[in-house]
């Protein structure tokens, strides 16, 4: 088994890993497969985490985001049953025991693991797919609370599961990332968008254009960062997600009160244009200038993607660079979603910008990843600076706080 991975190893985790490594890993999964289910009749699984790299908080308004599958994932071993129980086994997790002959939605499930599992086998019902039984026990370096979505990676790496043991392979990434959705917000029941659960289905560097939400255009772009001379590195501020919720949630409905001046849902129905013409009348029907300010925001940063999208494909990195700032002041200034307003003495985000902006001097690029508030930050390092960078921020907000992450172009799979 071991000889067949090494040859997928690269395509996985790129040119910076350790064989040795990942055959530990691989081979503790194996046991422990052996020992939690006595079975020698084995598959294995990986799904990435993903990146933001351009569109913050934009996808909730049919906007536009660039977004990629990273060298960081979650994988699983697996093994059919001949009844309709999912046993999952995650490492650090209780083990989960669904029985999906029974698809109904279970209020008391809500925000657990067993209600993805159920959404998910009832996505593939609804596609007049076929699902069964399996065993499975993962383990992950996805980082949990640190915007690379540990979330829609289980999500997709279950919902492959199925796609391939039941189905052939069937559905593309992008339709199991549906599913995922579909999951989150009818069985686990929190109204996410479809931006995690594509970038990490997907693999590789996307455009994805979310105009007509149901069917997501997503469109490949290519970049070597490494080839000139950059690495990406997230830095975890080791910032409290808790009492946020209602910092994040606030940012769609914001955007839409505004949409809605228009009579219509969503801001991607609104033009630039008319935003600004009526700004005046907007203002005085919202009396919410944040509102006013995030919508800008939308409309910037649907602009922005599309130029990073052409910098992109055109080779012209330093362009790129400065869109990157432009996008991270953009979520600092207009966004606002850099540190909650109620919570103004924690600021580790802010400060994580301020010391990156010292070290990179003009050469690289900085700006919060993912959600924001608290979490991390996404720094474009240059390789003359990448120990300096990372021993400055390790230094604030402790030992392993830094991630040096790479883009994967493999997307969710069976990989034995």
């Amino acid at each position: 088994m071991l000889e067949e991975l090494h040859s997928v190893y690269p395509s996985l985790y790129g040119k910076d890993y350790s064989e040795s490594d990942m055959d530990k890993r691989f081979s503790s999964l194996v046991e422990k497969h052996k020992e939690l289910f006595e079975r020698e009749d084995i598959s294995l699984f990986s799904a990435s985490g993903r990146t933001e790299i351009a569109g913050n908080h934009t996808d909730h308004n049919h906007g536009l985001v660039i977004g990629a599958s990273i060298n960081l994932d979650t994988i699983a071993c697996v093994s059919r049953r001949d009844d309709m129980r999912v046993i999952l086994s995650s490492e650090g997790f209780p083990t989960v025991d669904v029985d999906v002959s029974d698809l109904e939605i279970k209020d008391e499930e809500a925000n657990s693991t067993n209600a993805l599992l159920r959404g998910i086998a009832k996505g593939f019902l609804n596609k007049g797919l076929k699902i069964g039984g399996f065993n499975a026990n993962t383990t992950t370096r996805v980082l949990k609370g640190s915007g690379l979505s540990s979330s829609a990676a289980i999500e997709v790496l279950c919902a492959e599961i199925f796609n391939n043991l039941f189905n052939d392979d069937v559905l593309s990434p992008v339709e199991l990332a549906k599913i995922g959705q579909y999951a989150e917000n009818v069985y686990f029941k929190k109204p996410s968008g479809l931006l995690d659960q594509i970038a990490c289905a997907n693999g590789g560097l996307v455009e994805i254009d979310f105009e007509d939400n149901s069917n997501p255009k997503v469109t490949k772009l290519e970049a070597d960062f490494a080839s000139q001379g950059y690495s990406i590195v997230i830095t975890d501020t080791k910032g409290n997600h808790a009492n946020l919720t209602g910092e994040y949630a606030s940012i769609p409905p914001e955007m839409k009160s505004v949409a809605r001046f228009f009579g219509k849902e969503v801001l991607r129905q609104v033009s630039f244009d008319e935003f600004k013409k009526n700004i005046k009348e907007i203002r005085e029907a919202v009396k919410n200038d944040r509102a006013l300010l995030r919508a800008y925001h939308f409309f910037k940063e649907n602009e922005r993607v599309e130029m990073m999208s052409k910098e992109l494909r055109e080779g012209n990195i330093d362009t790129f660079l400065m869109l990157v700032e432009e996008s991270g002041n953009s979520s600092f200034r207009f966004l606002q979603n850099v540190y909650p307003a109620s919570q103004s003495a924690d600021q580790g985000l802010s400060l994580a910008i301020a010391i990156s902006e010292d070290v990179l001097a003009g050469d690289g690029a900085v700006r919060v990843h993912g959600g924001g508030f608290a979490g991390t930050i996404q720094a474009y390092v240059p390789s003359y600076l990448l120990e300096k960078y990372i021993s400055a921020m390790e230094n604030l907000f402790g030992e392993d706080a830094c991630t040096v992450i790479a883009i994967r172009n493999v997307p969710v799979c069976r990989i034995f």
